[in-house]
């Protein structure tokens, strides 16, 4: 019996497992069918044999059909802690759960009791007591879902797939040998890292300016002002309505000169409208998805009936980029890919009929909406950012996203969809962000103060006080619900949010660089407290702290958590960011050096030419870290347009040695103003500032 695993390529039945790297393996369900699956979207590149399956590899799935089912069974026994799964509801150890992989308009996580949300990750980390770990891949997009117990289980209604097993000693290693697989995520623009505002909706253009202008008068630092549908003609994508929005031109100029971006909605939705120009080119080059019939599909979303792009097939990708070029034109710096489920009106679904038909291309077969369904926000999201990158080619495109699928934060960052103003989705965003991370996407976050029902001046300070502290930091909030601006609530709520959005300026440095190394090496931004000791069992269910990098523990106020890794993580309150009862509480770990900028109102501003570095010593007096800069934007990194530097501290008797050296990079700078704030369990002690690279002082 031969079994195809590729165009042109097959194996023996006795070669249905290999090994794709020393620590990866791959395994073959008997029948497998190359092209029911592959080109995977998975992966960056086709997977290769490289070798046998050692026999004392334990990780073996076990194939089988159930009720029609495609089943995969990975028996892992007792004492497995179970992580990821992509965007969750529910706690982060997530033993016990059952995920189903059918992206869903999931209003407030409440569809099919939180089992189902936008986004579809076939991904399960597990790792054992002693601290080794491993990762399970099912390379399957068709409409499936994962159960975790002793066993690890997936069932897909669609023909049987192929497994991935990574093994590795640590979970850290498990996240670096997933990113080497399905990539790293690009360098986002510097802007994107910092304060967002949004609401559906800001209009007219009028109040985006009110808005604009009240964040800067109340000097609360900021970046990003987001448009949701209302700047569109009648919702119809890549127009602008000729009263609410009349001169986008002048508009995002208004922003950009008061030194914010201007990010902006598309949908897939395409209002079929004669004389609507986007619709108007879709049949002659016959771009729709189609029903089952062979007709272009028909389904109602924000303007009424609409087609929809099918972008399994590469020429409709192409065209859906070059629609960008005159919509970038206007000074918009962002888009947002929203709806992309695709999400559909008043059918019980809320999606398309499951045998609707793509074409596919490029080595993709045709098939039913069941199998693309899921890559359906993920095929889009990649037509937008390439697109972008054409208008704008000397810019880091940003494109943010509702729907995704394992492997598709290559294109875009994403948000954890459609929350609510409650104590407990605050509290939840906390796991959903990390098993995000943990699943590959480390540029993530929810919307801050809920989306839907009406926030409240401590929900809004406790939030924000906390969320600062995610990749992705946006305060958004639906049409008819109470305003939630920092300052909607008062003064007091105002000091609130505006302290912690300091601190989150204050600490860029510090960020980017945890950007730059999830770029290099796929370890997520925000992280589960067991990263600090993995062999430490109390801290596998915390869900409450969390870090933010390596070095820096988060621990929000409302938190009653009393897991703590070990070691003297000292408490850090940053300079003009007073603890007010709402701020949440920082601990610093041992033997490591926190860089901290001057405040900046934004970004463009922003300059790490003074930098207060917080040294908190391990037992043996030494400390250490790197420190990344570029220039923010553009690609001039990539040639070595970049300063890489790496900052140590060392004890001799009573005596302290800072030293920061740049060690890559071309990119060089006049000598920095640098001081030392010296951490220790009694608080924060400043040395003077020092024109240079060493800071020398006494611990007394």
């Amino acid at each position: 019996m031969a079994l195809t695993i590729g165009i042109g390529m097959e194996l023996t039945a006795s070669e249905r497992s290999y090994m794709n790297s020393e620590d990866v393996a791959v395994f073959y369900p008997s029948g497998y069918e190359a092209a029911r699956h592959e080109p995977s979207p998975i992966f960056m590149n086709e997977l290769k044999s490289v070798g046998d399956v050692p026999a004392e590899w334990n990780l073996r799935p076990e194939f089988s059909t159930s009720d029609g089912k495609s089943v995969a069974r990975i028996p892992v026994g007792k004492g497995v802690d179970f992580y990821g799964n992509g965007e969750v509801s529910g706690p982060l150890r997530r033993n016990g759960r059952e995920v189903r992989f059918w992206n869903t308009d999931a209003p407030k996580y409440e569809a099919d009791e939180g089992r189902r949300l936008y986004q579809s990750h076939p991904w399960v980390m597990g790792i054992r007591q002693d601290g080794t770990a491993f990762g399970v891949i099912a390379d399957n997009t068709w409409k499936s879902s994962v159960s975790l117990d002793e066993d690890i289980v997936f069932e897909s209604e669609g023909p049987a797939f192929r497994v991935i097993v990574i093994e590795k000693e640590s979970p850290a290693e498990v996240l670096r040998a997933l990113a080497d697989l399905t990539g790293h995520i690009e360098m986002p623009p510097l802007w994107a890292l910092g304060y967002q505002q949004c609401r559906w909706s800001y209009f007219p253009d009028t109040r985006v300016k009110e808005i604009a202008d009240s964040l800067r008068i109340n000097r609360i630092p900021s970046d990003v002002i987001w448009m949701d549908i209302d700047y569109m003609d009648n919702f119809k994508i890549f127009t602008f309505d000729k009263e609410k929005f009349p001169d986008p031109i002048g508009l995002n100029d208004y922003l950009h000169d008061r030194n914010f971006k201007a990010v902006y909605m598309i949908d897939p939705g395409i209002k079929v409208e004669e004389g609507y120009r986007v619709d108007d080119q879709g049949p002659a080059a016959d771009y729709w998805v189609k029903d089952a019939s062979g007709k272009p599909y028909v389904g109602e979303v924000w303007p009424g009936p609409c087609h929809f792009p099918d972008f399994t097939r590469p020429e409709v990708r192409e065209w859906w980029g070059t629609l960008y070029k005159d919509y970038m034109a206007t000074g918009i710096d962002g888009v947002w890919n929203d709806m992309n489920e695709p999400a559909i009106f008043n059918v019980e679904t809320s999606t398309m009929p499951e045998d609707n038909r793509h074409l596919g291309g490029d080595g993709l077969a045709p098939g039913p909406h069941l199998r693309y369904h899921n890559v359906y926000g993920y095929n889009m999201v990649k037509a937008s950012r390439d697109g972008i990158l054409a208008a704008n080619p000397d810019k880091r495109p940003f494109v943010l996203t509702r729907s995704n699928f394992l492997g598709g934060h290559r294109y875009a960052a994403t948000w954890t969809g459609d929350n609510a103003s409650d104590p407990a989705l605050m509290k939840m965003s906390i796991p959903m962000t990390i098993n995000l991370g943990l699943s590959g996407q480390p540029f993530n976050g929810p919307d801050i103060g809920g989306f839907f029902d009406d926030c409240t001046p401590e929900l809004l300070a406790q939030w924000t006080s906390m969320g600062v502290y995610f990749p992705f930091v946006r305060n958004h909030s639906a049409a008819g619900t109470r305003s939630q601006e920092p300052w909607a609530f008062g003064p007091e709520t105002l000091e609130s949010c505006r302290t912690a959005i300091n601190r989150r300026y204050r600490l860029l440095p510090y960020i980017y660089t945890l950007f730059r190394e999830a770029y290099e090496d796929g370890m997520p931004v925000m992280r589960p407290l067991f990263f600090a000791d993995v062999k430490d069992p109390s801290l596998r269910s915390e869900q409450e702290a969390f870090l933010l990098g390596g070095d820096l523990m988060v621990v929000p106020r409302w938190s009653e958590t009393t897991a703590r890794p070990s070691g003297e993580w000292n408490k850090i309150v940053l300079e003009d960011t007073p603890d007010d009862g709402f701020q949440a509480n920082l601990y610093q770990r041992p033997g490591s050096i926190i860089p901290v900028a001057e405040l900046s109102q934004n970004t463009t501003e922003y300059n790490t030419d003074r930098l207060t570095l917080l040294v908190n010593l391990d037992p043996e007096g030494k400390a250490a870290r790197r420190i990344y800069e570029d220039a923010g934007d553009g690609f001039e990194f990539r040639d070595g347009e970049y300063a890489d530097y790496t900052v140590t501290a060392s004890t001799e008797g009573n005596e302290v040695t800072v030293k920061l050296s740049q060690t890559e990079g071309n990119l060089k700078k006049g000598p920095k103003s640098l001081r030392v704030g010296f951490v220790t369990p009694t608080g924060i002690k400043y040395t003077p500032w020092t024109k240079g690279d060493t800071v020398v002082f006494k611990k007394m």
